[in-house]
């Protein structure tokens, strides 16, 4: 699915818009941290679209060459990781490859794979998104002159993480398979790290616990329905 195009035409990046003209290819199914994406690149001066599957991601790859592809590790129809080893291995190479993920051992992963660098969630740093890319970019794709750094953050809308927690809720609700409980500890784990949800974090770890030790899950994946059935009945953001 595409999207959020936010188009920008081809010129040369400045010091405050130093992604401009390039494209953004956010392969993520989270629309909240998709959400966050979108901002970084808009204040960036990127063009961003977005894919949310590996199958959504091939079929943009097929169209154009973005700039710069962003990874999730973990997606609904296959790890994330295969697709930062195709791309690194393809030729042309997109320019810069990030992976990204709530996980702890998301980094060495992706930088395994090919990947160029590592996006931890929450992203929410404007100047730490642009210092990233712009790292593993030749000269010439920098603006000219001092850049002002600035410590502006990023809020992605409430509505957007309503949807990513109806998404966990709806997975939550039908018999869940051990496929199903992999994705679900992994999309969660990033959501609530990128909402600052410290209980919800506490919640997904205690279920990926279990899960690790091969435990019966009911009453974990009961307090875990039940934190999000909360949040859902409230309309704002955590």
């Amino acid at each position: 699915m595409d999207d959020y195009n936010t188009f920008i035409g081809h010129r040369a990046p400045t010091a405050r818009r130093p992604l401009l003209g390039m494209t953004v290819l956010a392969v993520e199914d989270s629309r909240f941290a998709c959400e966050a994406f979108r901002l970084l690149c808009l204040r960036s001066g990127a063009r961003i679209r977005r894919a949310d599957s590996l199958r959504s991601a091939q079929k943009h790859l097929k169209v154009y060459r973005p700039t710069v592809a962003i990874i999730d590790i973990g997606l609904p129809d296959g790890s994330g990781i295969e697709l930062i080893r195709e791309l690194s291995n393809s030729r042309p190479r997109i320019q810069v490859i990030l992976g990204t993920s709530g996980d702890v051992d998301g980094k060495p992963r992706a930088l395994a794979a090919g990947a160029n660098d590592f996006l931890h969630k929450p992203i929410a740093n404007i100047s730490t998104f642009q210092a990233l890319v712009l790292k593993h970019l030749p000269p010439e794709h920098h603006p000219v002159g001092p850049r002002p750094v600035s410590d502006e953050r990023i809020e992605p809308d409430a509505i957007a993480l309503q949807d990513d927690l109806s998404h966990v809720q709806e997975i939550l609700c039908r018999d869940m398979k051990t496929a199903d409980v992999a994705y679900v500890t992994q999309f969660a784990r990033g959501l609530a790290k990128s909402a600052s949800d410290r209980a919800l974090e506490n919640a997904v770890e205690l279920l990926a616990r279990h899960n690790a030790e091969r435990r019966d899950l009911r009453a974990d994946i009961t307090l875990l329905r039940n934190m999000i059935a909360d949040r859902l009945s409230v309309n704002v953001a955590i």
